[in-house]
């Protein structure tokens, strides 16, 4: 996997997570400044998020398409988490305590109901942050399984080169065995060609001194 998508995954979950405290935190609170504030840093951790699900998207389209897939899925589903942190924010901009008030006094809404919307929300941000909380251990998981594997393919590499450089001391050796070989047979041709004129010039003395020996005989009776 690509380290600078691990690394921009791993600074969205974060961040995700960040998010889905906050805004659990803030359909707790009360109209006012406090309130205000919260919704305030959601929103700019929600345009952070937005930066980060670009970058990521970038990054794995510019990836082999085995991989550029595999990453695109999961960015889809990031993308899904992502707006429904909006649609929350959203509701906590809209929602305000004075409306609910409102509702109460003119009957619209009761006590039971207000508290039961809010246990919804609450349930809602913490299954919300259990996902994001299960994405990172599965990112960890996967960067881990890919650090192993990476290990074990420079071990293989290693292995794969000290054979190769057994190998070529091998052949190096051969290579030298060779060149003595072709040393050796070529004084052995030199002997042999030297041993031919030798032998020529005996057999041709020998011819000549057979002639003048017959030559005397025949010539000198």
């Amino acid at each position: 996997m690509s380290e600078v998508f691990e690394g921009y995954e791993r600074q969205y979950c974060e961040l995700s997570v960040n998010l889905s405290r906050k805004c659990n935190s803030a359909a707790l609170l009360a109209d006012g400044e406090p309130k205000k504030q919260q919704i305030s840093e959601l929103k700019v951790g929600l345009d952070d998020a937005d930066v980060l699900i670009r970058k990521m998207d970038l990054e794995a389209r510019s990836l082999q398409p085995s991989l550029k897939a595999t990453l695109l899925a999961k960015l889809r589903e990031y993308k899904s988490d992502l707006n429904k942190l909006k649609k929350e924010v959203n509701k906590l901009t809209l929602t305000s305590a004075n409306q609910v008030a409102h509702d109460l006094e003119s009957g619209m809404m009761d006590p039971h109901a207000a508290s039961a919307n809010q246990r919804e929300r609450l349930a809602m941000s913490t299954e919300r942050l259990d996902q994001s909380s299960d994405r990172i251990r599965e990112s960890r998981r996967i960067a881990l399984e890919t650090e192993e594997l990476s290990v074990s393919i420079l071990g293989d590499l290693h292995q794969q080169r000290e054979t190769l450089l057994h190998s070529h001391n091998k052949l190096h050796g051969v290579d030298d065995a060779i060149d003595k070989s072709k040393k050796i047979l070529t004084s052995m041709s030199r002997r042999i060609s030297r041993n031919k004129w030798i032998m020529g010039s005996v057999i041709g003395a020998l011819i000549l001194a057979i002639i003048i020996i017959l030559y005397f005989k025949l010539f000198h009776h």
